[in-house]
């Protein structure tokens, strides 16, 4: 690739992603984030939870006369805290979607994991150390929504980094072992 090129595309990733710390002359290929049908999941669990929420609403409003003061304050002050719980359980589900993300640069993979608010990681591995790049689907709902994990097994001590939930082409497969393989070639003429 032209010098300047590479240059260009080098500050466009840190630009885009200034999250990452790049190496220089590294610049991202493939950016990978999790499947849309996790983020339709979290968006439906909470709107449907908000929705029960306001039929108990409509439920206390339409027994009211049934109930004393004090017991309608009472579940009013659950429903509005069962309210807020829901979205802000909503907020964290969405901001942990969004940070999990695999990044395939023109040298490594950048793996960045949340598993809750406080639980992160991030993994680095040169494309040289990857083994096997292979993309796998289990369950029949993977298939239908067209998810599954992709897997990056590497060299020597056997570690594999996974990546669940992608919604990973084979085009994009294809191109991310090419990638690898031009990492290897690249580090075999070096030594």
């Amino acid at each position: 690739m032209d010098e300047n090129l590479a240059k260009i595309r080098h500050e466009r990733s840190k630009r885009d992603f200034p999250h990452v710390n790049f190496q220089e002359d590294e610049y991202v290929e493939f950016a990978f984030s999790r499947a849309k049908v996790c983020l339709w999941a979290i968006l439906g669990a909470t709107f449907g939870g908000l929705i029960l929420i306001l039929l108990a609403f409509l439920l206390v409003l339409l027994g009211q006369n049934r109930l004393d003061e004090m017991g309608r304050h009472f579940l009013f002050v659950i429903l509005f805290a069962l309210l807020a719980a829901a979205v802000v359980i909503g907020i964290i589900a969405l901001k942990i979607y969004n940070g999990n993300k695999l990044f395939i640069t023109n040298k490594r993979a950048i793996q960045l994991v949340v598993n809750t608010l406080v639980s992160s990681s991030v993994n680095v591995i040169d494309l040289s150390s990857i083994e096997d790049a292979s993309f796998r689907q289990d369950t029949i709902l993977q298939r239908i929504f067209s998810y599954g994990t992709l897997r990056l097994a590497t060299v020597g001590d056997e570690t594999t980094y996974t990546f669940k939930y992608s919604d990973i082409t084979s085009e994009q497969l294809k191109a991310v072992s090419k990638l690898i393989s031009v990492a290897k070639k690249t580090m075999r003429k070096d030594k």
